[in-house]
């Protein structure tokens, strides 16, 4: 596998592109392009990066943030590369009607990518027009094989929650829409962890009534009523303050698989909380706040996690996604940065990274489980391929 990685500023063109990067394109080229929403206003741009990679698959969506090796930059375009030399590729796209047509969507992704061979699934979701959860169970129901590895993450656009988009393989500009790219072959090496590194605190109690991502009753009481009296002063700032005490569930006593969910608006006449990702009715959930360190240290242990999976394999440098939430760079406000360096360090030597923040990461939560959708995580997709002299003495 051959793999590079450059960026776009405004102002500045295209930094750290040799021609030599050109001449990686090929169909079974993936390049991925996780723009700062202002380039709604530059599609050229796109444009210009579809025709100098006019055979790969262009998989791209906007950000919060872009993720550039261990910087985190707004105002730019953070690309990365892949080009497999044993495996294969192939793309997807859906359009979302709305909100309740993701399970099909996911079912439909799932459908056109299934195959002998596949290994891997990268997805990219329109961030706003979505249901994340409903999208990922539809994935995972028409798969029923956890040997496929499912990541990606729901787009951005900075801190306003108004407007997200995808990027075509034309460069194109698209709302409303899920892409998908499947990654094929016995070469391939994937790996993937998510980290969230909150506190939880007070006991764990069980959902009485939900809708979906609306949460109505928690023990019977009015879930609004509950949430500001363990937030205390903090309640008046709802639902700004609600990005520092998200709400860990999980269906039962014990159960491991445990999901975080980020608050997005109250409802003061329901007396309810509306949250990033469904929040079933009769599971437990219990409260969790910021911890600035343990957020930190959690990008470190989701990279070490990726460095210990990879140990053992003789692979070409891995290519690294990292999807990180951008109520963790809400809460971190300057030491955002600090994420993405401890990030860094925690990787194998020769890794590549690219990312974005998002609205939501898609990954699983248990190793070698199935893929979720998270909110307020640090989310990696490593790929890498076996050695073609490996390959050849395996074979």
């Amino acid at each position: 596998m051959k793999s590079a990685s450059f960026t776009h500023r405004l102002g500045q063109g295209w930094v750290g592109l040799p021609d030599q990067y050109r001449k990686l394109d090929s169909p079974n080229t993936v390049v991925m392009a996780f723009c700062s929403p202002i380039y709604h206003k530059h599609p050229e741009v796109l444009v210009e990066l579809a025709q100098m990679f006019p055979n790969a698959k262009i998989l791209g969506c906007s950000t919060s943030g872009e993720i550039a090796g261990a910087e985190i930059h707004d105002l730019s375009i953070s690309v990365g590369l892949i080009q497999l030399e044993e495996g294969s590729v192939r793309a997807s796209r859906v359009a979302l009607a709305g909100p309740d047509q993701s399970y099909p969507a996911g079912v439909q992704i799932a459908k056109e990518l299934k195959g002998a061979g596949l290994r891997a699934i990268l997805v990219l979701s329109d961030g706003l027009q979505v249901n994340g959860s409903a999208l990922i169970a539809g994935i995972n129901q028409e798969l029923l094989d956890s040997s496929v590895m499912v990541a990606g993450g729901l787009a951005g656009d900075g801190s306003h929650f108004k407007s997200t988009w995808l990027v075509s393989s034309e460069g194109k500009i698209e709302s409303g829409a899920v892409m998908a790219v499947g990654l094929y072959g016995e070469s391939l090496v994937v790996h993937q962890s998510s980290k969230g590194g909150w506190d939880i605190f007070g006991p764990e109690r069980q959902v009485t009534r939900s809708r979906g991502n609306v949460l109505f009753e928690v023990d019977g009481r009015p879930a609004l009523d509950l949430y500001k009296e363990y937030l205390g002063e903090k309640a008046k700032d709802l639902p700004a303050s609600g990005l520092h005490f998200p709400l860990q569930i999980r269906e039962t006593t014990g159960n491991p698989r445990k999901l975080v969910r980020t608050v997005l608006e109250v409802d003061e006449k329901a007396k309810s909380v509306t949250f990033a990702g469904d929040i079933p009715e009769g599971c437990l959930g219990q409260f969790m706040r910021a911890n600035f360190e343990r957020v930190i240290d959690a990008a470190s242990s989701a990279a070490e996690l990726i460095t210990q999976s990879s140990q053992g394999v003789e692979a070409d440098d891995a290519f690294v996604i990292a999807i990180s939430c951008v109520g963790r760079r809400m809460v971190l406000g300057v030491r955002a940065e600090e994420e993405t360096e401890a990030l860094s360090e925690g990787l194998p030597t020769g890794s590549r990274v690219v990312g974005f923040y998002s609205y939501g990461e898609l990954g699983a939560t248990l190793q070698d489980g199935p893929c979720d959708l998270h909110n307020q995580t640090m989310t990696l997709f490593s790929v890498s391929e076996k050695k073609a002299s490996k390959m050849k003495k395996a074979g």
